[in-house]
């Protein structure tokens, strides 16, 4: 079903507000309040936020249904072009923000590694490493919302979406010919630049980003660490905002679910990253994940006369995303495999 027209900004630019407003007082909670005391986050805490975090996403998934079941029932007009019924357009609406939610939720699994890679790297201690993934995620969100706000707009052109599932169909290959290269931070071309302008401390100094010596700011291993994460989300957004887009045209349902998964990341690093070298199979799921949504965006959509059925995208990347688990607890991984992952903190 085409979407577009359904949520415009201009009429529904309160509900972007509304749930910019939610976001912010829930941040605002997070590190005003659970996290004013940098402290290393236990498995608890990890878990019970990771409830939270997927506890709100269902409830904003429950509300985006009986929202649009009204403003449809209210507005028939909209769906005249399609030939939905109100009740049917509305569980469209919602499969399609649970579906893009699971799938940013599954490729966010790398962000993981590159987190494990980064703070290895600058040695940032585990009570620090939630100062950094907050900021980093609060600068995440802002160039997410850049990326769909372009995609929207880019979404448009037929051609625009030929490349972008072709883009989607040959990373997934990549993937699962494990020819992806983990990035290494003393090779980025952004911190060697900043080297070059801004003096870098060799040890830490607390919590802080930046101290000053003298007359001198000095950024810390901290700050470096933050600007690698920001780069290397530059990067992710790449195949994650696109693969959304193959789900739904709607841009508020890609910005909410997009949002909704960014958010819950850093609870999930911490309740993960001690045992991601178990989940040795995740790395091809996600391969054959955007495979999917990449032909989903173009041949697929074709196939089915531009309304590929959203239960049959939820149903087939659940399942995948499942095989590929179940199949890293039954299936031991090879001795290289263990040895291409990077250790936990």
């Amino acid at each position: 079903m085409e979407t577009l027209s359904l949520f415009p900004f201009m009429s529904y630019w309160w509900v972007y507000l509304a749930f910019l407003g939610l976001i912010s007082v829930m941040l605002l909670l997070d590190l005003g309040v659970f996290h004013k005391q940098s402290h290393e986050v236990s498995m608890k805490e990890a878990a019970i936020w990771s409830a939270v975090w997927v506890g709100l996403a269902l409830l904003f998934q429950v509300g985006l249904y009986y929202f649009s079941l009204w403003q449809f029932g209210k507005d028939p007009r909209l769906l005249a072009i399609d030939g939905f019924s109100a009740p049917a357009a509305a569980q469209q609406v919602s499969l399609e923000f649970l579906t893009g939610y699971v799938v940013e939720k599954s490729l966010a699994v790398d962000n993981i590694f590159v987190f494990l890679i980064v703070f290895k790297f600058f040695a940032i201690p585990a009570r620090y490493q939630h100062r950094v993934l907050f900021y980093g995620i609060l600068g995440a969100l802002c160039f997410r919302a850049l990326f769909i706000a372009a995609g929207s707009v880019l979404m448009r052109y037929e051609w625009v979406l030929w490349f972008f599932g072709a883009f989607l169909i040959v990373t997934g290959i990549k993937i699962l010919l494990g020819s992806e290269h983990t990035p290494d931070p003393s090779q980025n071309r952004v911190l060697k630049w900043l080297r070059k302008f801004i003096p870098v401390t060799p040890e830490l100094h607390g919590d802080k980003f930046f101290v000053r010596k003298g007359s001198v700011l000095w950024a810390t291993p901290l700050f470096m660490a933050l600007v690698f994460l920001e780069m290397s989300d530059i990067v992710f957004a790449v195949d994650s905002v696109p693969a959304i887009f193959a789900i739904t045209r709607e841009p508020l349902i890609v910005f909410t679910s997009n949002i909704f998964a960014i958010l819950g990341l850093r609870s999930m690093y911490f309740l993960l990253a001690g045992v991601m070298h178990r989940f040795h199979l995740l790395n091809y799921g996600l391969g054959l994940i955007l495979v999917f949504v990449g032909l989903k965006m173009t041949v697929l959509t074709h196939w089915f006369g531009g309304k590929f059925p959203i239960t049959w995208s939820l149903g087939i990347i659940a399942s995948i995303l499942i095989a590929s688990i179940v199949g890293s607890l039954l299936i031991k991984p090879a001795a290289a495999s263990k040895q291409a992952l990077p250790p936990a903190p």
